[in-house]
């Protein structure tokens, strides 16, 4: 049977008790609302008894059902993933952007801020959506940024998301830093594979069953990517002054030491995100021990 509701706050109701029913956050109501309405929060909530249209009121539905029940991410249904203060399309082909992938951002954000570095070129291997290439293309107009991916679909995302915040970003397919060992540049950064196939079972259905496999699972108990890229940057006559990679909160240590064992010259610094969990590993060159 469908729900009778006809306003705004009818609607927030139905799907609060419905989401509380299958075990799914109630603020998926609101999101979805806001998402069909094309409303800010504060307006839904002074216009709260205002009457749905058919058409909206349908699609809402529909969404609110689906979520429920299979557990399909917002982000899916609405086409749009948020990062950084903007919106990105995002659908099956890419990771849904995450709060702390913000963090490594500013990171390295701060890195070119505190190092002085002119005209600086970045490398994101894994670009996915390129959500994080655009922000530092933008964040960083004088930089020169390249978005490196396996995937041909992801690719096509990270086009259309480049086109649609007016961003000039060169995106190429390949193993991580493959396509680029002759390039010269300043700063990589990672957020990879890094989910050992051990840890599915731990996992939210609204990542396993829609998140694409490749782009968070790895052998080697999540460490396969990260020792890839390091071997890849070993072989490079000029590297880059900075790394940034995304972690597994357990993984800083392990990282570390891949760093360490095929990049004597660098300096490694594990950090942690606002959960105070470690997110982060910065490889930082030593000049002094450059090749």
């Amino acid at each position: 049977m469908q729900p009778t509701f006809t306003s705004i706050r009818e609607a927030r109701r139905w799907a609060s008790l419905f989401l509380q029913k299958h075990n799914r956050e109630t603020r998926v109501a609101d999101l979805l609302l806001e998402h069909f309405l094309n409303w800010t929060p504060s307006r839904i909530l002074a216009f709260d008894e205002e009457p749905l249209s058919a058409e909206v009121k349908k699609a809402f539905i529909k969404s609110v059902q689906d979520h429920a029940e299979t557990g399909i991410p917002v982000q899916h249904l609405t086409g749009w993933g948020h990062f950084y203060g903007r919106d990105f399309h995002v659908n099956k082909h890419v990771l849904i952007p995450r709060p702390e992938t913000e963090e490594l951002v500013l990171g390295v954000l701060d890195y070119v801020r505190t190092s002085g570095l002119k005209e600086v070129k970045i490398v994101d291997l894994g670009t996915g959506s390129g959500v994080i290439a655009i922000t530092l293309a933008k964040e960083i107009p004088e930089s020169k940024v390249t978005g490196v991916d396996l995937s041909k679909e992801a690719l096509r995302v990270a086009g259309k998301n480049a086109s649609v915040h007016r961003t000039d970003v060169d995106f190429i397919q390949g193993d991580f830093l493959e396509p680029l060992l002759d390039e010269s540049i300043d700063i990589v950064v990672s957020n990879p594979p890094y989910i050992a196939q051990s840890e599915k079972e731990l996992m939210n259905d609204t990542v396993l069953d829609f998140d694409p496999f490749m782009a968070l699972f790895a052998e080697e108990e999540g460490l396969a990517a990260y020792k890839t890229i390091v071997q890849q940057l070993s072989r490079k006559k000029q590297k880059p002054t900075c790394i940034a990679f995304e972690i597994g909160y357990q993984q800083g240590s392990a990282v570390s030491r891949i760093i360490h064992e095929y990049l004597p010259g660098y300096q490694t610094e594990v950090r942690k995100d606002i959960n105070q969990k470690d997110r982060m590993v910065f490889a930082f060159l030593n000049s002094k021990i450059e090749d």
